[in-house]
């Protein structure tokens, strides 16, 4: 079923996305009415690697995640994303382009999206997108250093701590006895960049611990905070 137009413009109110900061209502009204809601199932694909980019998303609700396929058939997990993020701009390019990364939907969702021809229209228009859209990237390239710079600095071990505490903070659900987080030990393994075999040894000796609880695709973190000073 459709989300009508009332619906999105209370969930925008709701969420108040970055990208729509510092906008008057009927600059608002303008930019929500040149994209389309649309709904996507759990575990499918929004938008394949390769594609030319013509479209730009908002997550109005559920969640996300963008992954990497290599040459050799291996995903990799980049990024998981919340309801109120933006995600696959290479359609504001001036030059035509290609998505460089898929996203799937985690859960079921729901997205606004907004053309290439309407979208860099809205943005000539409205200045402020501009803005805000540039804050969000730069705050996605300081996100990309530190976990870059991870990769020499911290041992498999603190890695894949810092990882699990992340994504409890952003994608996790509070629970009777700590953070439940939607997860498998394979993309916790690739979010690290350790084996799934050292994902999977790190959770158990973790869970002896009572530090966290695994049980497939899911880990309930019991505290945050004994996680990482544990692993200083």
């Amino acid at each position: 079923m459709a989300m009508s137009s009332s619906e999105v413009a209370a969930l925008v109110r709701q969420l108040k996305p970055r990208l729509l900061e510092g906008l008057t209502q009927p600059d608002l009204q303008d930019i929500l009415a040149g994209a389309t809601p649309r709904r996507f199932l759990a575990n499918s694909v929004i938008v394949n690697q390769g594609d030319p980019a013509e479209r730009v998303f908002l997550l109005l609700t559920g969640r996300a995640r963008n992954f990497f396929m290599t040459p050799d058939g291996q995903k990799i997990i980049l990024a998981w994303l919340m309801p109120g993020e933006m995600f696959n701009v290479a359609a504001l390019l001036p030059k035509r382009s290609y998505y460089l990364i898929s996203t799937e939907g985690v859960g079921n969702s729901c997205a606004l999206i907004w053309d290439r021809t309407t979208i860099r229209s809205l943005y000539k228009r409205y200045p402020q997108l501009s803005e805000n859209t540039l804050s969000i990237l730069w705050d996605r390239f300081n996100a990309f250093l530190l976990s870059h710079l991870s990769l020499t600095r911290l041992s498999a071990r603190q890695r894949l701590a810092h990882v699990v505490v992340h994504l409890a903070s952003g994608i996790g659900r509070k629970v009777f006895g700590g953070v439940e987080i939607l997860v498998s030990n394979e993309d916790l393994a690739n979010a690290a960049y350790v084996t799934p075999y050292t994902a999977s040894r790190l959770l158990s000796d973790w869970q002896r611990k009572g530090l966290l609880a695994k049980s497939r695709g899911k880990v309930l973190l019991r505290d945050p905070g004994r996680l990482l000073l544990y692993d200083i």
